[in-house]
């Protein structure tokens, strides 16, 4: 038997919970309602992106990376501070497990988003890795 690592409502509440915090954040905040014109419509891909990476539901059809790539002025900075909000997000869940597995992939997720924003950004140069805090 398989046992599911969490619930459909973990998945929403740690994404929720999540994006309220970067929607307060002074530098994270501005940033993102400049670009996401419907927040629940977001919310709402949010969801089945990270319920297709947690629970393998497969609801998620979208490509990420061309939406970031195209996003003036990122800099790695910027994507620590997202993976530093998302890990105390996720450490505040009550499903621990799920916590530390969303915070693996989101791991995995920034670093690739941010090698690929290089890339686009300067196809010649050699991307830099995010470091590990």
């Amino acid at each position: 038997m398989v046992t599911e690592l969490c619930s459909e409502d973990d998945v929403s509440n740690l994404v929720h919970a999540f994006y309220a915090r970067v929607r307060q954040d002074e530098v994270l905040g501005p940033i993102f309602d400049a670009h996401v014109d419907e927040w629940e419509h977001h919310l709402a891909k949010l969801v089945d992106f990270w319920s297709s990476i947690l629970r393998r539901t497969g609801r998620f059809a979208g490509a990420p990376m061309p939406k970031h790539a195209v996003l003036p002025g990122l800099t790695a900075e910027l994507f620590q501070r997202w993976l530093a909000l998302f890990r105390e997000t996720a450490a505040a869940q009550p499903n621990r497990a799920m916590g530390e597995q969303a915070c693996a992939m989101a791991e995995r997720i920034a670093q690739s988003l941010w090698m690929g924003y290089q890339m686009n950004r300067d196809p010649d140069a050699i991307p830099t890795a995010l470091s590990h805090d």
